[in-house]
């Protein structure tokens, strides 16, 4: 079997998705713009060729990239990148290469806002109204029907980036001023607790492994108010996210894929709201902490699926496992050395954070575990706390 795989090299821990394709003896056709010296030595061990494109933002030159690569191993089985960014060139790719998997109009109703809403509604899943913005008037109807907080976000974009909250008429003249070109989409704020439904479907479409996160503070507020980020993977899951993801997952008929389905709890209530379904990876550290939560390699089960179908780990959720992060030029209390005298048991990883990730993922990320979520906690504020 062969399988194009977009930007095997970045982010660095989905190197692991190629090797545990590679240990599967499926043949990994890479394609990015890194000099092939450059890349890991286990990602070369791992990939059966490689061909660098000046511009993988080009996809004229990757189209010509897996042309040639069929050319010269044959018919090519599967394409994947597990990013965001690269979805619509994989799309491009299986239509026109006549690949299995999702194609251009697929993936458009997985990355649009505004596309994702009208399948939530049509599973009748709990969503707040939101529409995409055609002018400042339109705007100003919206705002006039539901009041503020209003939260408006690109259409297309991923976490907080380019995202707004408008809190009255002066943050309304400020969006207009600032805001980047672009479709945006526009929903009534929530207070809520940000929590997730992660997991795999099979190539049947049959969820084999999941997981929730539960986020300490939402992705807006680090970008705006230079917040730490810190979540966790809960061992207990919540029933009506289960419920409700699995209707969804359905629905958007994902196959031997990834999911990243996003809930906010509202705090007055406790009512649940769906926010936006990714057809990849949680982003981050999140698969690592997926892999510490069940002594599990995730990497290597979605490997599996792609070979023959098969989820072979046994799934036993034993810990919550968190991602704990630090920015660089914060005064921080305690020093990594304390941290780990203190805490040294319970770090499965400290790792740096890619310099494009750090604006919200932090620059430095103390990835831990514990049966008991009440660790969990103190370890956050013991590793954030600042002088």
């Amino acid at each position: 079997m062969n399988l194009i795989y977009l930007s095997p090299h970045f982010p660095p821990n989905f190197i692991n998705f190629v090797v545990g394709l590679a240990n599967r003896g499926i043949k990994v056709l890479g394609i990015a713009e890194e000099h092939p010296d450059n890349l890991e030595e286990g990602l070369k061990n791992s990939l059966a060729d490689y061909y660098r494109v000046d511009n993988l933002e080009d996809y004229e030159q990757v189209y010509r990239a897996a042309a040639f690569l069929i050319f010269r191993h044959g018919r090519v089985t599967r394409v994947e990148s597990h990013n965001e960014h690269w979805m619509m060139h994989e799309a491009r790719l299986r239509e026109d290469f006549n690949i299995i998997g999702p194609d251009v109009a697929q993936t458009l109703k997985i990355k649009r806002k505004s596309e994702m809403k009208k399948i939530f509604k049509t599973c009748k899943a709990p969503v707040v109204d939101g529409e995409l913005i055609e002018s400042e008037k339109s705007l100003k109807a919206f705002i006039k029907k539901h009041g503020y907080p209003v939260f408006a976000k690109p259409d297309v974009g991923v976490g907080a980036m380019a995202a707004f909250k408008i809190d009255n008429d002066d943050d309304l003249a400020m969006f207009w001023s600032r805001k980047p070109a672009g479709d945006y989409f526009v929903e009534p704020f929530i207070d809520g607790e940000l929590m997730t439904f992660d997991g795999i479907a099979d190539q049947d479409g049959e969820i084999v492994f999941y997981s929730s996160l539960r986020s300490i503070n939402g992705a807006y507020d680090l970008v705006a108010y230079n917040q730490d980020l810190s979540f966790y993977i809960v061992r207990d899951i919540p029933e009506d996210a289960v419920e409700i993801g699995r209707k969804i997952v359905k629905d958007f008929d994902i196959r031997a894929k990834f999911f990243h389905l996003e809930f906010l709890r509202r705090r007055t209530d406790g009512k649940l709201f769906v926010l936006e379904m990714n057809c990849r990876p949680p982003g981050g550290y999140t698969v690592d902490l997926m892999n510490y939560s069940a002594d599990v390699n995730v990497y290597q089960e979605w490997a599996n699926i792609i070979a023959d179908n098969r989820f072979h780990a046994k799934i036993e959720r034993k810990y919550n496992a968190a991602h704990i992060a630090r920015k660089a030029g914060k005064n921080y209390r305690h020093s990594v050395e304390e941290i780990f005298a203190r805490f040294g048991e319970k770090i499965a990883a400290h790792t740096p954070v890619p310099l494009v990730f750090s604006e919200v993922m932090g620059n430095e990320a103390f990835l831990v575990r514990s049966p008991e979520v009440n660790d969990i906690f103190d370890m956050i504020h013991f590793i954030q706390a600042t002088v």
